[in-house]
């Protein structure tokens, strides 16, 4: 870590658990600043997650995405396939597996397009993303038993332009478009704003 870093960390004193559920647990930290002041902080402590960005070419790329029920917005959400590792295993083999238990595809080749943080104030976890090509149709899905998916396929070009509205708007998805843009075109090419 960098010097001039050190001088932002805060000690954590003692964690406390508030709450467990099936996907996190809630605790609250005390906490030290730097200059000393102490404070509570809720923290939730949830596993990492994995999201594959598999693309077909048709000959234009095209995405693989999932659509399913999300209760926080009580909403239809089209989302990259993704989902909680399992305890132990690694995030490319998390990948694969969700992969095809959400859509039924395997990919030939998979390559890591980055890590995050959902949201560094309050979580945890990491996000890792990968760009999964070379798709073979195994035809055979098994979403878990509370999944309930339809899978489609819909041109790159079209699902970046809906990036945003209501139907495409859960943020993984959209960070996990925009790591998968940055490595399919050049910063040089983007688009200027200026």
């Amino acid at each position: 870590m960098n010097d001039s870093y050190r001088k932002l960390v805060w000690r954590t004193r003692s964690v406390k658990n508030l709450l467990e559920t099936k996907v996190l647990t809630v605790t609250e930290e005390r906490c030290v600043s730097p200059e000393n002041g102490e404070g509570a902080y809720i923290v939730l402590n949830a596993p990492d997650i994995v999201v594959a960005v598999p693309v077909l070419l048709l000959p234009e790329p095209h995405f693989v995405l999932v659509r399913q029920w999300r209760h926080g917005s009580k909403s239809v959400s089209a989302e990259f396939p993704g989902g909680v590792l399992d305890a132990g295993e690694a995030p490319e083999d998390g990948a694969r597996r969700e992969l095809r238990e959400e859509t039924g595809y395997a990919a030939g080749k998979l390559a890591a397009l980055g890590s995050f943080s959902p949201n560094p104030a309050l979580m945890n976890n990491r996000i890792h993303v990968f760009f999964a090509e070379e798709l073979a149709d195994t035809g055979a899905r098994c979403p878990d038993s509370d999944e309930f998916l339809s899978v489609a396929i819909e041109p790159v070009s079209a699902v970046c332009a809906r990036l945003g509205s209501p139907e495409y708007s859960h943020a993984l998805m959209i960070a996990a478009a925009f790591l998968y843009l940055r490595a399919a075109k050049p910063y040089a090419d983007f688009p200027s704003f200026t």
